[in-house]
């Protein structure tokens, strides 16, 4: 009786959540074939909400006996297509497989498979829900969905029609379901695979982490041991391929125990859904006073908050340019199933790489998809044969992927081999890396290729006081031009912008940094600075994360002298012999610099005054690139005065106005539509 109330109420259920009518027509599509198959597959959504309310023992299966559950659908189903003759070609209740898609499953902590809990229940073969970012995917293979298998004996009645049936259940291995050891329950003979009939599937395995594992990817610690595992998950059919290696899902399936070398925990995917994070409604009322405070000006805001920045690390009004521009990378990046068009690459020039590298690794963790690179690992993908001996190809995603939406901190640029540099020049400049997989190597019968998005900005620094800097000297550099000769001049000009930071000129004073590392030496948790206390690392996060999110468009003013200025510089940085010293992707640079710093103000548009900061600091890089051009920019231009009050504010606002200006008739005098300006271009 119980049985026959569930059906009842799972005929009820699909009749009134439309699954009734999308289950005939499937059936009208397999009868139209006109082709007899070993296995019919339905896939059917349910709501545990709504089937717990119309049935709690049914729902109540459902979450906890899923595979009794399906039982119990497949035999509403079995009967539904003979009461209305869906497929003639159906025999036996055996040949429906039914598949219960679940919408979601209710939110309490024994639903959540969390992998830094302990101990994991993987025996109760029921849903659990977990939240992961995807490492490593294989290549798609197949697998077997169903088969008939039939009575050796031909006079056995069941050595004909469909009464032996298997079909894939989550957790089991392709061996479960074909095998050649199989008895008839009629006459003991040997059962045999009827080849003919078997149907295949589509099958791909990813590995996830946890979102918590990625504290061991960020350079941090706070002495506190923890450790993570990966989790194996299978995407059968429809869902192979909707998982990228970098995003971060929601996967609800089934967990299992599967043996391969070592016994590893796995879970059968039922459902995926991109995780998307909440956007945060408002900044720290602290940075609101400060904003409103400097509302009259275009730039005091920001240059505030490149002065108080990672006072934790440095303090405030050292490193200003280098923390602006980090600021200025981090607002660019985006949560990571969104696409990540306006990366901004950084490449610092300094003879201070334990400090920089400090202040790099106190950036990246201010930001969920921030990565420094493991010195032990790869940057982009690698292969490796599938652990699970399916014969797919397993794709490890490497930091750069890890990235995607995010920072990708490599370390010192002059680290990694020629090869790897390459490899970096290629995608820095392509934004895609493409994996060569080799047939042969792998047991396939011919070479594949994978392309895959590379959606992260990277960060990497010089270091100029090394032996081989200092032994190896370029003779005939031009005036402000660095000598970057130890690194390939097109990987150079791949990085959107070159940093120099160096301690003993003027903008880096030696005094302050020395007692800060010795206050910090005496007590490293202790906050040094007003700054510190009044504006919190949470504070920062916060604003980093409501600033990513602003969508900003130019204004018409900004438009034209972006443009401007790159045609100009475009023109008088061209020669007869190399050709145009700027390529293609300056302008997407600069259009990222004047975003970065229109969403660093909270603005929703980019003003002219953005555009100014974004051509100062872009053309001080080409000046460490490439050697001083027509417009002299300082180096110190962005932060001419150190900030000590309002009054130094006062004089960075007219100086800034100054370059304004002079910028506007730079443009007027080489850019397009003046007289020097030759038609064709």
């Amino acid at each position: 009786m119980s049985n026959l109330k569930m059906k009842e109420a799972a005929l009820i259920y699909l009749d009134r959540s439309g699954g009734l009518q999308k289950f005939i027509d499937n059936c009208k599509s397999y009868s139209d074939s006109k082709q007899s198959y070993a296995v019919y597959r339905f896939s059917i959504l349910i709501n545990p909400s709504d089937i717990i309310e119309l049935d709690a023992e049914l729902g109540n299966h459902i979450l906890h006996q899923p595979l009794k559950a399906a039982q119990v659908f497949q035999s509403v189903c079995f009967i539904a297509v003979k009461t209305l003759s869906l497929i003639e070609q159906l025999q036996t209740e055996a040949q429906i497989n039914i598949l219960l898609k679940l919408t979601h499953l209710p939110p309490l902590p024994s639903y959540t498979l969390d992998l830094c809990e302990f101990p994991l229940d993987y025996t109760s073969q029921r849903f659990y829900m977990m939240q992961g970012i995807v490492i490593a995917m294989t290549t798609v293979t197949k697998y077997t969905q169903g088969a008939r298998f039939l009575c050796s004996d031909e006079a056995c009645p069941l050595s004909k029609g469909f009464q032996y049936i298997r079909v894939h259940v989550p957790g089991a291995t392709e061996s479960a379901t074909i095998r050649n050891d199989f008895l008839c329950n009629l006459c003991s003979s040997s059962l045999q695979e009827d080849r003919k009939f078997r149907v295949l599937g589509d099958k791909q395995i990813v590995e996830i982490i946890t979102t918590k594992a990625l504290r061991a990817f960020q350079g941090y610690s706070n002495n506190q041991p923890f450790r993570f595992q990966s989790l194996t998950v299978f995407l059968r059919d429809e869902l192979v391929n909707e998982m990228n290696i970098g995003n971060e899902y929601k996967i609800i399936g089934i967990p299992t125990c599967v043996k391969t070398s070592q016994t590893a925990l796995c879970i059968e995917a039922n459902s995926i859904t991109f995780f998307n994070p909440k956007v945060p409604s408002g900044i720290s009322d602290n940075f609101r006073y400060l904003l409103s405070l400097t509302s009259s000006s275009y730039w005091k805001f920001t240059a505030i908050l490149a002065n108080i920045f990672a006072s934790q690390i440095v303090p405030p009004g050292t490193y200003n340019l280098l923390k602006l521009c980090l600021l200025m990378s981090l607002v660019q990046t985006s949560d990571r199933n969104k696409e990540l068009e306006d990366c901004l690459d950084l490449l610092i020039i300094t003879n201070d790489i334990l400090l920089v590298d400090r202040l790099l690794n106190f950036s990246i963790n201010l930001v969920p998809c921030g990565i420094r690179h493991p010195v032990s690992t790869e940057i982009f993908p690698t292969l490796s044969r599938n652990k699970y001996g399916t014969g797919a190809v397993s794709i490890q995603g490497g930091s750069a992927l890890l990235a995607k939406g995010g920072i990708c901190f490599i370390g010192d640029l002059a680290s990694h081999k020629k090869d790897k540099l390459e490899q970096l020049q290629s995608a820095v400049e392509s934004r895609s890396i493409t994996v060569y997989i080799s047939g042969k190597k792998f047991g396939d019968d011919m070479d594949q290729q994978m392309t895959f998005p590379v959606q992260c900005s990277f960060w990497s620094f010089l270091d100029m006081d090394s032996s081989s800097r200092r032994n190896v000297q370029k003779t005939n550099t031009l005036i402000g031009q660095m000598d970057c000769s130890l690194i390939p001049a097109n990987l150079i000009e791949a990085f959107g912008l070159l940093i120099n930071c160096n301690e003993s000129s003027p903008c880096h004073p030696l005094l302050p940094t020395v007692q800060h590392t010795l206050k910090k030496a005496i007590d490293p948790e202790g906050l040094l600075y007003v700054a510190s206390k009044q504006f919190t690392t949470e504070d920062f996060e916060k604003l980093l994360a409501f600033a990513k999110n602003l969508n900003v468009e130019f204004s018409l003013e900004a438009e034209r002298m972006i443009h401007g200025y790159y045609l100009a510089s475009r023109r008088i940085r061209t020669d007869s012999i190399c050709g145009s010293k700027l390529s293609a992707s300056a302008l997407k640079y600069l259009v990222s610099l004047s975003e970065a710093h229109a969403r660093l103000n909270l603005r929703n548009k980019v003003l002219k005054e953005d555009v100014l900061i974004a051509a100062l600091l872009f053309e001080t890089s080409l000046t460490l690139k490439y050697g001083a051009a027509v417009l002299r920019v300082a180096p110190n231009a962005v932060f001419p005065f150190e900030l000590y009050n309002e009054e130094y504010l006062e004089q960075r606002d007219i100086y800034l106005t100054q370059c304004q200006q002079q910028l506007q008739q730079f443009i007027a005098t080489y850019g397009p539509g003046t007289a020097i300006f030759a038609s064709d271009e």
